[in-house]
């Protein structure tokens, strides 16, 4: 029995990090045969489809896996969108590129590296972001669905594991590079290249076998989209209203509509009140490195070190321009064509129907509308290293155990300046107003001036620009000239974040020759810790044309901006020709602009305000100068024992077992006191026992069916931890505070399946999965008791609620008293609701290999397809209406008096959740020939992911809906020779385009997401 389990291991071992080429495959026969042990040999699309299966066939729990087809290929070359193929896996991207994975609607997964877990970049706890990794050193995936008592807590939709190459595995020498470009059809940059290669092998000692391999790449990539967003919220109300309206001390009054409102028609309707055009640029320098030694001195003992080291400079260089100050011509500007609007029901509440603008211009008003560039420099740069070293004892021919060292590192830098210029329009007809007698800016000349606009929003698309045929318009001219811009605002933020996991892990395993097969036994100690400080500040937040510098004063910062807005759909109606600071100066020498500016202001007005950090001097952790700083660090230590016993009992086959965590939190912070600052610290701890499940069935010779149960975690994020407050003097402002006593969500899984496995390398399955979830991560307000005499306690302890204010000075509330009082606190806190998340997952898998006698050529061809359907029920947290919502539903109701206003609300349900989402994937692999053509579709979802900076607020108090959307992805390789191929792959062929709608699916179209197709193109070759 122990024989014949070790060979199922090793095959499986094999067939998941070797991956091997046919040359070294065929060598690896020879060297196991020696050894008794079973080799699965893998190669192309059908090779890596066919290992998957079978490894995911003898698992005994649930797994999804994809391999390597060879050496440094995946089936894409992103590892979010590699997991996309994946039955119930559904990914959210960045202008294009994949960057989020949901596991059955979940965005709570932990990411390892042969089992060893990594970590973030920010405050959260899944670990490595996928878009800092090459999938070209990655040669397996392994996505865990339902855990065995073995494996780590922490995930609710699954656990993504990332698997090297292992050199004792190597039957020869291998050497391999690939060198590829990548061209985005919406980028200036040209071609950016991609450069991967691997080397490794083993060889016989007298000391025993010693093994390395070492993989690495370099890559260049920028993606780019265009988001063009407009709000559509400024109500206005039919001329007949009765709208009544009340001042700061609550008198009424009502406003003569056909007086206030020239333009108001005989119904209610939805204006313009903002555009804004965003082109979101992001640049990805990326350069990774894995390497593997290995040492086996017999052949029942094996010591290793993976190294994984990473570097990742995100750089987004994002525009904007705004049309700003819309609403104010809402009394003049009348639209020339309505839509109707039907937000459909929310909260079982039907909200009804209104009339909204889609066509039309907007003529001037004073200064409005006024024309605004934005240009938004960030990046994110992040160093992690991950180290894992151990070994593996076959003590006896009964008893095995193994022991582990991991640490890993993640140390990030996020660096930003983003700068709002004004455009004054020198047209004689909209002169800068407030003008003293003489000409000259007077204290109430604001720093913007009108633009007279088109916008036309229909034909499903958002599009804007300058009406250039209205006397009031600037020339192109003008536009490109910086003589007319003036210094807005710069904002300036530097985030430094450090994390770590260091662990340590002991297993062992004892062999039975019975219905229990094994016996695993471990124990795991492992220290996460998160310090993160940040600082910001601002220049300007100016309004009048006294205050801001002019583009004279700073012109050797300008530069064009970015005229290729509307390429992917060839819109034209769009701004083209603008000035913004220079981008690449932002983000090369951000200090340089800095002190020009600085310079700007000085010429402009010697008495402004200078920023008050330096780009030079970052903030350390703690530091109590300057004031803006915001620093923190949360340290936690676990512990865990398991125990687990395997079984087999005729077609009866799993595990059964315990996990047993205990954690120890520490979180320090500050408050801050009038701008000074005093070190608070937690120290709290919980423990968990978390039993898991797995049957699987072998009922007939192809038939598997599974059944999975278990219990597992879901840690707060940092920044939920934090003790960080700061106070302010007024008493009724609340104070926001992290809750470091916050104890993990608490998930129970359940998951049934069959598998039919009705011919070689092919599938038919079915799966149900569910999962409640409680003990939820919410945002809670802590209130403070109000007296009868309308005051607040002033007992520092709060017995009734809230959290005590040192420095709130009395005034409505404890009138004539001292100064402090209890008052609201905002934190997050552990909600006893319940939700659950339940689904089907159907997957096919099949080729027509095995008619090559019939078909020949054409028996190369094969599919592979999953759908998922899934429903999320329950929750407690609450969306409600802002104010522009709130306006907008009760005027579709006829009420238009503000003291009679009804909120709406709703649960907010689950964001980045697809109730449907299927892949379906064509391919053909034969006489060195592959393609593969797969098309990717998700239904709706809600989500806070908008465009050009949107808030709750825009978006009128909920988050928006994500329409359907389908993305189609191709890839042709061609074998030249045995050691040459040759290959092209493509990404969003079709251009496919991202459309949201505010409140609920359907109603008014709020933003638009034109994402870019990529083209790589390249060759590897073997040695």
């Amino acid at each position: 029995m122990q024989n014949s389990l070790n060979q199922k291991l090793y095959a499986s071992s094999l067939a998941a990090m070797l991956l091997a080429s046919p040359t070294y495959a065929a060598e690896a026969d020879k060297n196991a045969a020696d050894k008794d042990v079973e080799v699965i040999e893998v190669k192309g699309i059908r090779g890596s489809l066919a290992s998957a299966l079978n490894e995911k066939r003898e698992s005994n729990n649930l797994i999804e896996v994809i391999e390597s087809e060879d050496i440094g290929k995946l089936p894409d070359q992103n590892l979010a969108e590699v997991l996309e193929n994946l039955t119930g896996v559904q990914i959210t991207r960045t202008a294009g590129v994949g960057t989020g994975v949901q596991i059955r609607g979940s965005n709570s997964n932990i990411v390892q590296i042969n089992g060893m877990q990594t970590v973030g970049t920010g405050s959260g706890r899944t670990g490595m972001k996928f878009e800092d990794l090459s999938a070209s050193i990655i040669a397996g995936v392994e996505v865990i669905k339902s855990p065995q008592a073995k494996h780590t807590e922490g995930s609710v939709g699954g656990t993504v594991n990332l698997k090297t190459i292992r050199p004792l595995a190597l039957g020869e020498t291998l050497a391999t590079i690939r060198v590829q470009g990548e061209d985005s059809s919406l980028t200036e940059d040209g071609v950016m290249p991609r450069l991967s290669g691997a080397w490794g092998d083993n060889w016989e000692t007298s000391s025993g076998r010693f093994g390395v391999v070492a993989s690495g790449s370099y890559s260049l990539q920028e993606a780019t989209s265009f988001r063009p967003r407009v709000d559509r919220d400024a109500l206005v109300e039919n001329k007949n209203a009765n709208v009544i309206r009340y001042n700061s001390d609550g008198v009424a009054s009502t406003e003569d509509q056909a007086t206030k409102r020239p333009a108001a028609q005989d119904f209610d309707y939805l204006g313009i009140q903002f555009l804004n055009q965003e082109l979101e640029n992001f640049e990805y320098e990326t350069t990774n490195f894995a390497g593997t030694l290995e040492f086996a001195p017999n052949a029942d003992m094996k010591f290793f070190i993976d190294t994984v080291l990473t570097k990742q400079e995100v750089r987004q260089e994002s525009t904007r321009v705004q049309i700003s100050g819309v609403s104010d011509l809402l009394n003049t500007n009348v639209p020339d064509e309505f839509e109707t609007v039907d937000y459909g029901s929310l909260g079982g509440q039907d909200l009804g129907q209104i009339q909204a603008a889609v066509k039309g211009s907007l003529g001037i008003n004073g200064e409005d509308p006024n024309l605004r560039f934005n240009s938004d420099n960030a990046a994110r740069k992040t160093d992690t290293t991950l180290i894992r070293l151990g070994g593996e004892w076959q003590v006896t021919s009964d008893f095995f155990v193994s022991a582990e060292f991991s640490s890993a590192t993640s140390k990030t830098k996020t660096p930003k300046l983003d700068s709002q210029l004004n455009f004054i329009n020198p047209n004689a007809n909209t002169p800068v107003t407030s003008l003293d007698a003489d000409g000259n800016y007077t204290s109430s000349s604001k720093n913007d001036n009108a633009v007279p606009t088109l916008y036309d929003l229909t034909g499903g698309a958002l599009t804007f620009g300058i009406d250039f045929d209205s006397m009031y318009a600037p020339t192109i001219a003008d536009l490109q000239n910086g003589d007319n811009v003036v210094l807005d605002q710069v904002d300036y933020s530097l985030g430094n974040v450090d994390n770590s996991d260091t662990a340590f892990r002991v297993d062992a395993n004892y062999f039975l020759d019975s219905v229990i097969t094994s016996v695993d036994v471990g124990f795991r100690y492992n220290k996460a810790s998160h310090e993160s400080v940040s600082t910001s500040d601002r220049i300007g937040g100016f309004s009048s044309m006294k205050d801001s510098p002019g583009g004279d004063l700073f012109s050797e910062l300008l530069v064009a901006g970015p005229s290729n807005f509307g390429d992917a759909d060839g819109r034209e109606l769009a701004i083209r020709n603008f000035v913004i600071i220079n981008p690449d100066l932002a983000y090369n020498n951000p200090q340089a602009v800095i002190d020009t500016l600085h310079g700007a202001m000085d010429a402009h007005r010697a008495d402004m305000e200078a920023l008050g950090i330096s780009f030079d001097s970052p903030v350390d952790y703690l530091q109590t100068e300057p004031s803006q700083s915001d620093a923190f660090k949360v340290e936690e230590t676990t512990t865990a024992l398991y125990a687990q016993a395997n079984f087999e009992w005729e077609m009866i086959r799993g595990n059964a077992g315990v996990r047993y965590i205990t954690s120890e939190v520490t979180s320090e912070g500050a408050t801050e006191l009038n701008g000074e600052f005093t070190t608070v610290k937690y120290e709290g701890d919980y423990n968990y026992v978390l039993p898991r499940v797995n049957i699987v069935a072998d009922v007939m010779d192809d038939v598997v069916v599974r059944f999975g149960w278990g219990q597992d975690i879901k840690r707060p994020s940092f920044s939920n931890l934090n003790t960080n407050a700061k106070f302010s003097p007024t008493e009724n402002a609340s104070v926001t505070i992290g809750n470091p006593g916050l104890e993990p969500e608490e998930v129970t899984s359940l998951d049934l399946s069959a598998e039919w496995y009705f011919a070689e390398a092919a599938v038919v399955s079915l799966g149900y999965f569910s999962k409640d979830i409680t003990n939820l991560h919410v945002a809670g307000l802590n209130s403070a008791a109000q007296l009868a005499n309308n005051g607040r306690e002033t007992d520092p302890n709060c017995p009734g609620g809230g959290v005590f204010n040192p420095i709130a000075e009395p005034n409505i509330f404890n009138a004539g008293g001292s100064v402090g009082m209890c008052v609201d606190a905002e934190t997050s806190v552990n909600d006893t609701a319940t939700i659950t998340q339940s689904g089907f997952e159907l997957a096919f898998q099949y080729d027509l290999s095995a008619f090559e006698s019939d078909l020949g050529w054409a028996s190369g061809f094969g599919i592979q397809a999953n759908y998922t359907v899934q429903d999320y029920e329950g929750g407690s947290v609450e969306n409600e209406s802002a104010t522009r919502g709130t306006d907008i539903f009760n005027a579709i109701n006829g009420i238009y008096d503000s003291a009679e206003f009804v909120k709406v609300t709703a649960v907010q349900g689950l964001l980045d959740f697809s109730e449907n989402a299927y892949n379906l994937t064509a391919y053909y692999d034969k006489h060195g020939f592959s393609a593969r053509l797969r098309y990717t579709w998700r239904e709706a979802f809600r989500t806070d992911d908008t465009a050009a900076g949107a808030s709750r607020n825009s978006t009128l108090g909920f988050p928006v809906y994500t329409h359907d959307r389908g993305q189609l992805n191709a890839s042709v390789s061609y074998d030249v020779n045995e050691k040459l191929n040759l290959g092209i792959e493509a990404i969003n062929l079709t251009e496919s385009e991202i459309t949201q709608s505010c409140v609920s699916e359907g109603a008014q179209f709020c933003f638009q997401g034109l994402a870019d197709r990529r083209i790589t193109f390249g060759a590897r070759y073997k040695f």
